[in-house]
């Protein structure tokens, strides 16, 4: 690949929050490393392709990553990941803030926010209605 999906360096940082799971006694194909799984995700996502197609010449699982990615959904580890990111890029001068949007429907107005003006009460009509 052209491109290295995930480097050394952001391994090391994203690394330690990444649960380590115990192998199970039951026997089995061994599990696959976090960081090959990891890759595999990232490409898959990045790709769009299907997670079948996910191509095995790269040693990132044979298109089964979806688990991996749906327990690290459920235990909020992609949660955790965004923060510590954006904390890091942020520590570094590396976020451009005069980019960020901030709308309705990334924060919540609490009670509709503030009003700069007191919205007038509408009374009963005294025009003929036309429906």
């Amino acid at each position: 690949m052209a491109i290295e999906l995930l480097p050394d360096r952001l391994w090391e940082l994203v690394e330690p929050f990444i649960p380590v799971t115990k192998a199970t006694p039951k026997g089995g194909r061994p599990r696959l490393a976090d960081r090959a799984c990891l890759t595999g995700i990232l490409f898959v996502l990045r790709s769009g392709i299907p997670w079948e197609m996910l191509p095995q010449e790269m040693g990132c699982g044979s298109g089964m990553s979806w688990r991996r990615l749906r327990d690290w959904q459920e235990r909020g580890i992609w949660q955790l990941l965004h923060f510590v990111l954006l904390d890091w890029l942020a520590r570094y001068g590396q976020i451009d803030w005069s980019r960020a949007v901030v709308d309705g429907s990334s924060i919540r107005a609490v009670f509709g926010g503030f009003r700069r003006d007191q919205i007038r009460l509408t009374g009963p009509s005294w025009a003929a209605s036309v429906i």
